[in-house]
């Protein structure tokens, strides 16, 4: 009975390693690697894609950032297979190598798939470069145009409505004139001065 019962464990333990064996290795698919060129931009390398995989490698350099982009299949080696992380490691420290990440790089090569055949390759599908401050270089210019929209609008509050200036007469010359000018002298004299322009009203009527 114990020997039974040892024999039991013996095979349980033994299929609990071979379940380890046939386990599959985590893909390196979705990491980053980071690292520097050999003028020291500072770059960022990302995978995606299963068999036919896409390399995505981001650089910044002296106030300018930069892009490219590789596609392949490096699944069909098999020194790929059994250890990709190698893979992408062997490919950024060839990158360390060379100033610029992204120029003369159209095909990405590695010692351990060597042999491989051409499919295995990661080439070049696309590239770019632009400001590192463009964005924020926009964000500004939309800053100052709704800063500039709201001055203009309290502006316009502040200044309001033109005062309305009353109408003024016209002066008349001549003969009205000096009826008036008479009339208030007379007015002057006769009439108290809180009643000046009451009384003149009066002497302009019976002087015609």
């Amino acid at each position: 009975m114990k020997s039974f019962a040892i024999l039991f464990i013996l095979v349980v333990c033994g299929m609990g390693g071979l379940g380890q064996k046939l386990k599959p290795k985590k893909r390196s698919n979705g990491e980053e690697i980071r690292f520097r060129t050999k003028t020291k931009d500072v770059c960022t390398m990302s995978v995606s894609g299963v068999e036919e995989m896409k390399l995505r490698i981001e650089c910044k350099s002296q106030g300018m950032s930069y892009w490219c982009e590789f596609t392949g299949k490096p699944s069909v080696c098999r020194a790929f297979r059994n250890n990709p992380k190698i893979y992408w490691n062997q490919i950024a420290g060839e990158l360390r190598k060379i100033p610029h990440a992204c120029e003369s790089t159209e095909v990405l090569k590695t010692t351990m798939c060597q042999k491989a055949s051409t499919e295995a390759l990661m080439r070049q599908i696309a590239a770019g470069m632009e400001p590192e401050d463009l964005e924020n270089q926009e964000k500004m210019v939309q800053k100052t145009s709704t800063s500039m929209r709201g001055a203009g609008r309290s502006s316009i509050k502040k200044i309001g409505k033109p005062p309305i200036l009353p109408l003024m007469k016209p002066t008349q010359h001549g003969e009205g004139s000096e009826n008036e000018t008479e009339a208030m002298k007379l007015a002057r004299e006769h009439c108290w001065e809180s009643l000046h322009g009451f009384c003149s009203y009066i002497i302009g009527i019976f002087r015609g």
